[in-house]
């Protein structure tokens, strides 16, 4: 199967480079994604088997000064690519989030569970799955949570830089979720995207989050732990810690779907944290 994958650099995406050797990979210098018409145009020009959508405007706090160009990249690019998919006809993979929610409760949401984004960026990422499903094409929106790698920023990346140099930190204690290795997603959108080419009937809107449920405190020891690094974790409240953008409380996503539809397991993170020091320190 030929696979276009918008996204070169980031952690899925670079995950896809290795699954996918022979794939397209299109980077901001030949795909700009506040550019919907030309990312229309390139799936056009390649004619590709399949498109995974990795590529996303993910700067939370800065979304909120700069929704504009959020929703362009967010809102728009994936809805002028889905309609392009459904005009050729080919399965179109678009990764979103947890943050279309308000993070309310503690029950994990399902995917038809009502949307209620408490910023921007989950604002936006809300529009380009509306636009996805308005395309009336083959498609699945998977929404994942908390991904690390030992690719680009991320919260192991930074525990690991800090827990080096500091004996102890503050970190969230009330914020529950399921961290998501990036090799794990990267897969997932694979097997998804043959799958949905073999059955169209699967299109639909599904979560894919790392088990078990943890808090960003709790994540930090378990890397701590597993790196033999001696920081101390004092667990806090979000309100201590103040960011632009509001983060929701309640990240728990229920896979079942996923699993049932597509065979695809949640990952265990903590082998994902294992594997990630492992390259790192290689």
């Amino acid at each position: 199967m030929t696979i276009l994958v918008f996204g070169s650099t980031g952690q899925v995406s670079t995950e896809l480079h290795t699954l996918l050797p022979e794939a397209v990979f299109l980077g901001r210098e030949a795909a700009d994604l506040t550019d919907p018409a030309g990312c229309a145009a390139a799936i056009a020009a390649h004619q590709p088997e399949a498109v995974i959508n990795a590529a996303a405007y993910t700067a939370v706090d800065r979304a909120e000064e700069e929704e504009a160009t959020a929703a362009l990249v967010n809102g728009e690019a994936p809805g002028a690519m889905a309609r392009a998919c459904a005009e050729l006809g080919i399965p179109f993979v678009h990764i979103s989030t947890d943050y279309v929610f308000d993070g309310g409760g503690e029950t994990p949401f399902a995917p038809d569970h009502p949307t209620a984004p408490l910023g921007a960026y989950g604002r936006t990422k809300l529009m380009g799955e509306e636009a996805v499903r308005a395309a009336g094409g083959t498609h699945a929106i998977l929404r994942t949570s908390w991904v690390f790698s030992s690719h680009g920023g991320n919260f192991v990346k930074t525990m690991l830089r800090l827990g080096a140099e500091r004996d102890r930190l503050t970190i969230v204690a009330d914020q529950i979720g399921g961290p998501t290795p990036a090799r794990a997603i990267a897969e997932a959108c694979v097997s998804i995207a043959d799958q949905l080419a073999r059955d169209p009937a699967k299109t639909g809107t599904y979560h894919f989050s790392g088990a078990p449920d943890v808090s960003w405190a709790d994540f930090a020891r378990a890397i701590f732990e597993t790196a033999k690094i001696n920081c101390a974790v004092e667990d806090i409240p979000s309100s201590a810690y103040s960011t632009p953008a509001k983060r929701p409380a309640n990240s728990r996503m229920d896979c079942t779907a996923t699993e049932a539809t597509f065979g695809i397991h949640q990952p265990d993170w903590r082998a994902g944290v294992k594997e990630t020091i492992e390259e790192l320190r290689a």
